[in-house]
């Protein structure tokens, strides 16, 4: 996913900064940045998050930034940013959300004008310094923000950090969400609204798809306005935004519970409790608790201390250690029980079925699992979610094609899977139920989650379910 955090203020917004970007750090997996200018200079700094917290990273160097009123900074799970940049319409830097689908359709062209990248960290180009160069293509900043518009497929929020404040751009179907915040000294804008609250600030509105403000000390100007289209990414309330969170005004949590209340109603089994599994799963479980009115236990406990986050490692193996180190069984609850669990979606089904095995061997006797949307029949063109090198690292698509008995999956085949009134669809779920040991597997309607987050299913991006969206 990748979050971002930027200040324009009339004092030192080095420490607002600083903690305004550790608060995105539950959407980044891979690299940090800061960057700042003091008045005379630009100052950043870039390091890696696969092996570290990013206080531990970035505290020792922030005496280097003090000073400075204008700044931002950017958890990425993409290479290394902010890029800085000395163009003709000056010096900035730049920091992106989101995933640039023709990435290399852009560099090609780039290429035939015999520009060239710098391939700062890694022999492939870094998208943001695509982004930079498709900014510093136009005359004016104004510009440079419509021909990024104009030349990405995918998504793309950004920030642009001049001499004179901020550039906060949002991505042209607003699949990615920027929140502008004030307080008395001046302006924040964000990728997570949750970033406001401690350090003083309160949310203003959310940036619109297509709207690029210019913010300075004196006040903020629309750059570009609206476009007439949202596609705003549903998982953003289902799995990775924090649950104090709003989007489009909506809390994320409180659409979590909408979430598992709509599951309650069309469920019947017969349980002991409810449980979630931890974290993005707890919310859709109380939601169904509450609805149901149904104990809600903790059998998983999660141990943070050293094992925070089970998708830092960039290794796959790794990443599936650290998901079994860091949940611990509580026998307590687990002995002859019938559990009915919550979870936000199944990505690859390995980390869920490692879960049930430990469960069924600390003597649970029913395992039953509700997920918070559909099934991933398609993997996410415009972020990160669910992408990855091949589709059939999806749990539904391999279910799929062994049903099918075919790896060429085209759109008449996988359509009636994506329909839970089908008898294809029911043999998936008891094929997936039967390979994760599961006593018991449903899957949330699309209609109910439309109906849970609240807002029209033409302002959402529901690609990975129905493949509805566009570029």
């Amino acid at each position: 996913m990748s979050g971002f955090f930027g200040c324009v203020s009339r004092k030192d917004c080095v420490a607002d900064v600083f903690y305004g970007t550790d608060y995105h750090s539950h959407l980044g997996t891979k690299r940090a940045g800061l960057a700042f200018y003091n008045g005379t200079d630009f100052n950043r700094s870039i390091h890696s998050l696969e092996s570290a917290y990013f206080r531990n990273k970035f505290e020792p160097e922030l005496d280097r930034f003090a000073g400075s009123n204008l700044g931002i900074g950017v958890i990425s799970d993409m290479e290394s940013q902010p890029i800085t940049v000395t163009s003709h319409l000056g010096r900035f830097a730049v920091v992106v959300v989101g995933r640039l689908a023709n990435l290399n359709e852009i560099v090609d062209e780039f290429l035939k004008e015999r520009k060239h990248f710098a391939e700062l960290s890694s022999s492939t180009v870094n998208p943001t310094e695509a982004v930079a160069m498709l900014i510093n293509a136009g005359n004016t900043f104004k510009e440079g923000i419509e021909n990024v518009y104009n030349k990405v497929k995918g998504s793309c929020s950004f920030l642009i950090l001049t001499e004179t404040g901020i550039y906060a751009a949002r991505d042209k179907y607003g699949r990615t969400p920027i929140i502008l915040g004030k307080n008395e000294h001046g302006y924040v804008v964000a990728s997570e609204s949750s970033s406001f609250t401690n350090l003083g600030y309160t949310i203003v509105r959310d940036i619109q798809p297509g709207e690029a403000l210019q913010i300075t000390r004196d006040g903020i100007t629309q750059v570009t306005t609206p476009g007439c289209k949202k596609q705003i990414c549903s998982f953003l309330w289902v799995y990775y935004g924090y649950p104090s969170s709003y989007y489009e005004g909506i809390n994320v949590e409180d659409a979590r519970y909408r979430c598992g209340a709509a599951i309650a109603e069309r469920d019947d089994v017969k349980v002991d409790y409810v449980a979630g599994i931890p974290d993005s799963g707890v919310g859709h479980a109380i939601g169904y608790s509450n609805a149901r009115c149904l104990p809600y236990k903790r059998p998983f406990v999660k141990y943070t201390p050293t094992w925070p986050r089970s998708f830092m490692p960039q290794n796959q193996a790794m990443r599936d250690l650290v998901a079994k180190m860091k949940l611990l069984p509580n026998e307590a609850f687990t002995r002859d029980a019938r559990i009915l669990f919550l979870d936000d979606s199944i990505v690859r089904g390995t980390q869920l079925k490692d879960n049930v095995v430990k469960l069924k061997e600390c003597g649970v006797k029913e395992v039953h699992m509700r997920i918070a949307c559909p099934p991933l029949v398609y993997p996410c063109a415009f972020l990160n979610f669910s992408s990855s090198r091949s589709n059939f690292d999806l749990f539904t698509r391999r279910v799929i094609r062994d049903l099918e008995g075919t790896s060429d999956l085209t759109e008449e085949i996988l359509k009636p899977y994506t329909d839970p009134d089908s008898e294809k669809y029911k043999k998936m779920l008891d094929v997936m139920a039967q390979h994760l040991q599961l006593d018991s597997l449903k899957f949330q309607r699309l209609e109910d989650i439309v109906k849970a987050i609240g807002l029209p299913k033409e302002e959402l991006c529901t690609h990975c379910w129905d493949n509805s969206s566009y570029m």
